[in-house]
């Protein structure tokens, strides 16, 4: 018999977070909550939208596990507090792991985790809670990323990089091997980074600008 399972959220992620788990897990989902002033529909997904200050009194944790569906939003804060009120409440937070990712760290991942297809998780990775690895991205061995973290599309994280809670690392992003990232760091989109961020510092790379030549007058193309 599969568990029962209710969405926090009522966006984007959520949505996906109902796709994934409906075709590729072992829960049934029976309901999506969200805080009451921000319930604009009855149903989600031809579910119902529950408020979530009494969540509990319908749905009760001893029958339902809860996943947080939000985004990196005020670095990750927003999702980290509806994570910890979800616990308050006592329920077990469900994680969802890619049937299509490959994950050689076994019993090494938290829970209220998100991890997309075609993720490559090598041996004696450790990934705390409420994480999200968005799809495409290389975990090297021995490299832990701590709590409330959101990893975006195609990073690659060398082995042995400790990455700390409440971090943001943007697509296509590069971390070289044994460095250290700091607490509430912003690692920006295509950022090649070779030595320790410092707690709540920005990365940023060089953005492409636009070529002085017109695409009309390249000949090749």
């Amino acid at each position: 018999m599969n568990k029962k399972l209710i969405i926090f959220g009522t966006g984007d992620i959520a949505q996906l977070a109902h796709f994934y788990f409906t075709h590729d897990s072992h829960y049934d989902i029976t309901a999506f909550t969200v805080d009451e002033e921000y319930i604009t529909s009855e149903t989600f997904c031809n579910l119902p939208v529950v408020p979530f200050g009494n969540i509990n009194e319908e749905f009760p944790p001893s029958d339902h596990d809860m996943f947080i569906a939000l985004s990196y939003s005020k670095l990750n804060a927003v999702r980290k507090e509806k994570y910890l009120s979800a616990k308050e409440k006592g329920y077990q937070l469900a994680s969802y792991i890619s049937s299509k990712a490959t994950v050689l760290s076994d019993k090494r991942i938290g829970d209220n985790c998100f991890i997309f297809e075609d993720n490559t998780i090598q041996p004696f990775v450790t990934i705390g809670n409420n994480v999200t690895l968005w799809s495409g991205n290389h975990i090297g061995h021995h490299s832990t990323i701590h709590d409330h973290c959101f990893i975006a599309s195609h990073v690659v994280v060398s082995g042995g990089v400790e990455i700390n809670e409440q971090c943001f690392i943007g697509v296509n992003a590069t971390l070289r091997d044994h460095i250290t990232i700091g607490e509430k760091c912003v690692i920006g989109a295509g950022t090649l980074l070779l030595s320790d961020a410092e707690p709540e510092g920005v990365y940023i790379g060089k953005v492409t600008e636009r070529s002085r030549i017109p695409s009309t007058r390249l000949k090749k193309i």
